[in-house]
């Protein structure tokens, strides 16, 4: 049998402190952690956790413009020859991590990288 919740006052939404929800963020980060799992234990419904982590990505990386430098192929750092590399391409730079996509590139692929990037 199921839990059925019965609300008798006129407070209709479960308020969470800030505390919690850290609490509940944090427990989701941990290694093998399912938001499913987690949110169950905490009693909080599993879109909302979804929410939450979204919402604290957003403050930690707040969306907009990437610098973007445009350099020499010949004069850019890198492990292989540019002649290996093609006449032109893209390199993109984000924390530690280098991309260089010649223009011969298929765009499926620049997409996915893209997007491996992003995450």
């Amino acid at each position: 049998m199921g839990r059925m919740t019965l609300i008798t006052g006129e407070e209709r939404r479960r308020r969470w402190s800030e505390e919690d929800r850290d609490r509940i963020l944090a427990a989701i980060n941990e290694p093998g952690a399912v938001i499913a799992d987690v949110a169950r234990r905490a009693d909080v419904c599993t879109s909302l956790v979804y929410k939450w982590r979204k919402e604290a990505r957003r403050l930690i990386n707040p969306p907009g413009f990437a610098r973007v430098v445009i350099d020499d192929v010949a004069s850019a750092t890198s492990t292989s020859p540019p002649d290996e590399i093609g006449p032109a391409v893209i390199v993109v730079r984000m924390k530690d991590a280098q991309v260089r996509i010649g223009m011969h590139a298929p765009p499926a692929v620049i997409t996915a990288t893209l997007k491996a990037l992003r995450s």
